[in-house]
């Protein structure tokens, strides 16, 4: 059986997708729209495509073709409420990028239509496929850094810089959602505190009836766990120190995911503490890297939504209820940074 596909949006991140649709076994591409020409001129010149494919600036031109089995969406996030509800009332299948929407009652509205409906709602969270989180997950497990105490994370950059929304909910998203994987829990409290620099008439491009936000280049996030473990997290795009890292610290080591390391991107640093008398010793020091699968996450995203739609089974890791989690999560951020770090409690 091959799955007709739809890809609404190749910029940056669409552009993959396509790439990773058109090869596999058991899809093949419809269409592909956005509604600048110069991306659609792009994708094509990139990949050698059918000349069945349509290419076209418009959903509206293509949304009743008959081929139609799935709708891929890699638009901005403020648009992603209606082209999802779209969808789903014609029919398809949903595969779209992160965030689900920009806000939960929005989310749990699609949850609850792709139920109604009987499709499935599958949200892009690239990073819980990556095969250093899944193996991060089972260290955890098996007690290799004994105890979990606190975590903490970095996710800088300079550039790509968004415009319709901040740093925390373009980047945050990933880290967030990496810790609720490791630690099998979401947050029960959270709090952030921000600065804007590059964009000081920017506006967050929520539903008009939620005040707007400005554009936040820097944000620090915390997040507190039902076990009492607590997560920092270091959010910008105006910083040249690019850092992708990811710690979990227990009593008896760190685990700490370095995207950056391209060799060894999980590694785990064990070591604790003897006492003798007032002193602390430190004993059972040692480094590891920890071997990996070799695969594209992305590649295991697209693969698994097309075993969710032939299965009819929401992915664990994906579906549509776990945006919904993450969701809620940022948008109790975001009223935090409203309210200058006040503690939000979920």
């Amino acid at each position: 059986m091959s799955l007709g596909i739809v890809v609404l949006g190749v910029g940056r991140w669409g552009k993959h997708l396509v790439r990773n649709f058109a090869n596999h076994p058991q899809t093949h591409l419809v269409a592909i729209v956005d509604p600048h020409e110069e991306h659609l001129t792009a994708c094509e010149e990139k990949f050698t495509l059918d000349d069945s494919i349509l290419l076209t600036e418009s959903w509206e031109s293509v949304r009743s073709h008959p081929g139609i089995d799935a709708v891929v969406i890699a638009t901005p996030a403020s648009t992603h409420y209606l082209l999802i509800r779209d969808a789903l009332h014609s029919g398809y299948h949903v595969f779209v990028e992160k965030p689900l929407t920009l806000d939960p009652a929005e989310c749990l509205e699609l949850c609850q239509l792709a139920e109604e409906k009987g499709r499935q709602l599958f949200v892009d969270h690239t990073y819980l496929f990556n095969p250093a989180v899944v193996a991060g997950k089972q260290a955890i497990a098996d007690g290799a850094i004994g105890n979990l105490r606190y975590g903490y994370a970095a996710r800088t950059h300079l550039s790509p810089v968004r415009q319709d929304v901040d740093a925390l909910w373009d980047l945050a998203i990933h880290d967030i959602g990496i810790f609720n994987t490791w630690l099998g829990q979401t947050p029960t409290c959270v709090r952030a505190v921000g600065n804007v620099w590059l964009q000081p008439e920017g506006r967050m491009e929520f539903p008009s009836d939620r005040p707007q936000l400005p554009l936040f280049d820097l944000v620090w996030a915390a997040l507190t766990y039902p076990s009492g473990f607590q997560a920092q997290i270091h959010l910008c795009w105006s910083n040249p120190d690019k850092q992708r890292r990811l710690c979990a610290v227990g009593d008896r080591g760190t685990l700490i995911f370095d995207e950056i390391r391209k060799d060894s991107p999980l590694t785990l640093q064990r070591g604790t503490f003897q006492q003798q008398e007032s002193r602390f010793i430190p004993i059972e020091v040692s480094e590891e890297t920890l071997p990996l699968d070799t695969c594209e996450p992305l590649g295991r995203v697209c693969d698994r939504f097309i075993e969710s739609i032939l299965t009819q089974t929401p992915s664990p890791l994906s579906s549509g209820w776990v945006g919904l989690e993450l969701v809620q999560i940022l948008d109790a951020l975001t009223r935090s940074l409203q309210q200058e770090g006040k503690n939000i409690f979920l």
